[in-house]
């Protein structure tokens, strides 16, 4: 079949030094599956391998912690010592022999931190934040200071450069959801005066710091970014979101204008539709004809709809954590496993929800 009949979804494209089979992603997804040190086992290989058995597919990991004290929540994975970057090394292999890639999400929670878990793993730990805005949970989180933005800057590129170690094609900073980099960047959050705070320019200091730390590390084409400039989560949600994140994105396409992805999450929330103005087509603009992964609330209309119009690549939760096989589903419009709530966050490893979904039985899947 040739390309002009092929629907961009399913076009090969460029993601940094890599060139995908087609374009629906494994979005992020926290699973609550690595053990109590915060270390993957067997089934995590199996989930992984399972969602990499279509080859040329991109796979984002869950949020996965650059450092113990940059945690606060328990059973997710972490990359900051040698048994973490040994269990990932697993992953990434099992990934690379289905022909397909993998970029690790690097995490640091800030105010959004369990205080409780950061106590148990250590009694000296502290409940941190872009500034000293608490969430409505009776806990105040501590503003960090500048020798600590600075230790926090080495813990993500330390992070970034164990998770070369570990195999994985790339790094993906996770920017969204209210978490420390999102913190940093939104005035609804920071209320800093120094350089960290106040002006666009000083809000952005802080992501365009590590990333510029990362990139001279392990190099800008293996490094990207996830945003959420809409959402309400976690108590975000800046009154214009447009001057902050455009300002972000236009530093980013002129200092490292080899980035491997911009990944940018929709106004669209599961079947709520944004409000007038809201679109994140003034970043499609600004990054373009860059790769830009696109996630919110996608089903398998709307990919198609939206990658024909745009090129964006697809990135899909839900439906990818139940459906294993996921492109060859959507590509041959194969009926699709239905997801259980119920499962998604189970604590500890266990295989129920997590990799006892099945791939298509469908005699169609095989052709």
């Amino acid at each position: 079949m040739s390309s002009s009949v092929v629907p961009k979804l399913f076009q090969p494209v460029q993601v940094g030094e890599f060139t995908l089979a087609h374009r629906v992603v494994l979005a992020p997804l926290t699973r609550f599956r690595a053990n109590k040190d915060y270390v993957h086992g067997d089934l995590a290989v199996e989930y992984y391998s399972q969602r990499a058995s279509v080859p040329g597919t991109l796979l984002i990991t869950e949020a996965t912690l650059i450092s113990a004290k940059a945690g606060g929540f328990s059973y997710v994975p972490g990359i900051w010592n040698n048994e973490q970057v040994a269990a990932w090394r697993r992953i990434t292999k099992a990934v690379h022999a289905k022909g397909s890639r993998i970029f690790c999400q690097l995490w640091a929670l800030g105010r959004a931190a369990h205080p409780d878990v950061l106590k148990a793993d250590d009694p000296s730990y502290e409940l941190v934040s872009a500034s000293n805005l608490p969430l409505p949970k009776g806990s105040t989180p501590r503003a960090l200071t500048i020798s600590e933005i600075e230790e926090y800057v080495q813990m993500f590129t330390s992070a970034a450069q164990n998770a070369m170690r570990a195999g994985f094609d790339g790094i993906e900073l996770h920017g969204a959801n209210g978490y420390l980099i999102d913190q940093f960047l939104q005035d609804v959050s920071n209320n800093r005066t120094d350089m960290y705070g106040g002006s666009v320019e000083n809000r952005a200091r802080f992501v365009l710091e590590v990333i510029d730390s990362i990139a001279r590390a392990i190099g800008a084409s293996r490094v990207a970014i996830r945003i959420s400039p809409w959402s309400h989560y976690q108590d975000m949600r800046m009154r214009d979101p447009k001057p902050t994140f455009a300002y972000l994105v236009s530093r980013l396409a002129s200092t490292h204008t080899d980035l491997a992805y911009i990944h940018v999450i929709e106004p669209r929330i599961e079947e709520h539709e944004p409000e007038p103005g809201e679109s994140n087509d003034f970043l499609r603009e600004i990054w373009a004809p860059r790769a830009y992964i696109s996630a919110g609330g996608y089903k398998r209309q709307l990919a198609f709809m939206d990658a024909e119009k745009t090129g964006d690549l697809i990135a899909f939760g839900r439906l990818f954590l139940a459906n294993p096989d996921l492109p060859t589903r959507i590509a041959k419009d194969l009926p699709l496993n239905i997801g259980n709530r119920d499962t998604y966050y189970y604590v500890a490893e266990t295989a129920k929800g997590y990799t006892d979904y099945p791939l298509s039985d469908d005699p169609r899947a095989a052709i």
